[in-house]
């Protein structure tokens, strides 16, 4: 295994999700929680010179937390696809990472655990502007199911509350 110092230009590639982002997001019911509307607030930053990029995720809903998440994106190699893991307060120890790639401004991730199949599809409209959608296939089903859907522009500020 050949040791790479450096990033590449696909490691790069993530900086598309640095900086500071607001959201607004549609909610589709689920076992998890109910249909509605919620605000996002994200913050992404290149994590050892630019290898990684750790996001933080926090979504609002009536005012109050619903959901939090940290997604560490990366790219591996050894098998040129994006990879994704995702530790969340759903609280589920992801089992392996989403995986996927891009295909001109859509990076489309997919990732199996023992519930069933989720993908997750971001569109960059431009650098300040990206679409993201997840979607999820129960164990055994083949149908999909919208979980939610959002449109994030990056924030005035490059500050960020999140922690």
């Amino acid at each position: 295994m050949t040791f790479q110092s450096t990033p590449s230009a696909a490691h790069f590639r993530l900086n598309a999700f640095a900086g500071a982002w607001d959201g607004e997001e549609r909610i589709a019911a689920s076992a998890w929680t109910t249909e509605g509307k919620a605000s996002a607030a994200l913050s992404g930053e290149a994590l050892f010179g630019g290898f990684f990029i750790e996001q933080r995720y926090r979504q609002t809903r009536d005012g109050a937390v619903s959901f939090e998440a940290r997604n560490v994106f990366g790219f591996d190699a050894s098998d040129e696809s994006y990879k994704l893991y995702q530790f969340d307060s759903a609280g589920f120890a992801p089992p392996s990472p989403a995986s996927g790639t891009w295909n001109g401004n859509d990076l489309v991730l997919m990732k199996t655990s023992p519930r069933g199949r989720q993908r997750t599809a971001f569109t960059f409209e431009n650098e300040d502007c990206y679409r993201m959608g997840v979607s999820f296939s129960p164990a055994g089903s083949d149908t999909w199911q919208e979980v939610v859907s959002g449109i994030y522009r990056r924030a005035s500020s490059t500050s960020s509350n999140l922690s």
